[in-house]
């Protein structure tokens, strides 16, 4: 057997280069096409496995493929696992490979990078009085494109909320100023704080008809089951009304606005996580 030079076997690196450009064009091209179409996409990179490190391949949900791992067998074996790994709602992890699939023989060496490719969270907030006010920022702060909504102008002037990522919105009317913020729903999460019962429910059926990711409603006990039964009489699905979070938030003993804010958006990223919302020492009682 005839075995390759280190000057034949760098030569073969260069000559692949122009693929590998290629490669990595056309998943960049891919990553655009995901985030504009607010869709979501699982990243694999091959870590360790000799002279495949760094080989990527870009799953889209819709099954979609951009580049290679560097064979077949094992771009199958990534994509197969794809959808599993987007619905664990983790943001990134490593697996060998044995952990994904079983189609390969015993022994084989390689560890694969999965990324979760998708658009930064957006919050929509409906009402900028003093626990929206708080929610806009805190949510800012935290990296969440945020969206502040009230039909009073006074109250999203740009002097309340100098920091320029919160969207302001002046609405003439709640229905027609959440479909054009909600967007088709994908990775929006939306809060209403509104003044009453009245404004509640026009922002509810506009989100209702909006499918976003998660949406809740501000209240007592009394409060929100107002606004639901009168959707309820309206015809909203009994499905559909056991997906609105109302009462908002998690029970963190919130008095003021700014607790209040920290309990609904901590019931936000626990949806968005798949996080139980229960303490992490817990353990330790039982």
């Amino acid at each position: 057997m005839i075995e390759e030079t280190d000057s034949q076997a760098a030569e073969r690196e260069r000559m692949r280069e122009p693929d590998k450009q290629s490669s990595s064009q056309g998943i960049a091209r891919a990553v655009v096409r995901v985030l504009e179409r607010n869709s979501v996409a699982a990243l694999a990179t091959v870590v360790e496995a000799g002279a495949r490190v760094g080989a990527k391949l870009l799953i889209e949900e819709t099954g979609e493929r951009s580049g290679s791992l560097g064979s077949p067998e094992l771009d199958e074996a990534a994509a197969a696992y794809a959808g599993t790994f987007l619905q664990s709602r983790a943001e990134a992890r490593t697996f060998k490979l044995d952990e994904i699939t079983d189609e390969f023989e015993p022994g084989t060496e390689a560890r694969i990078l999965f990324e979760r490719v998708e658009p930064e969270p957006r919050l929509v907030i409906c009402g900028a009085g003093h626990v929206g006010a708080s929610l806009a920022r805190l949510a800012c702060a935290i990296g969440y494109r945020t969206t502040l909504i009230d039909d009073r102008a006074d109250f999203v002037r740009r002097e309340r909320f100098p920091d320029e990522s919160i969207e302001l919105v002046s609405a003439d009317g709640w229905a027609e100023a959440l479909r054009q913020s909600i967007g088709a729903g994908r990775g929006v999460a939306v809060a209403i704080v509104t003044r009453g019962h009245n404004e509640d429910e026009e922002c509810l059926r506009a989100v209702m008809s909006a499918r976003p990711d998660y949406v809740g409603l501000i209240g007592s006990r009394r409060r929100t089951n107002i606004v639901l039964d009168r959707l309820r009489e309206a015809g909203v699905s009994e499905e559909r009304l056991r997906e609105i979070r109302a009462p908002v938030g998690l029970d963190i003993g919130a008095v003021s606005p700014q607790e209040v804010a920290l309990s609904i958006l901590a019931e936000i990223v626990a949806e968005r996580r798949g996080g139980t919302g229960l303490p992490l020492s817990s353990w330790r009682r039982t």
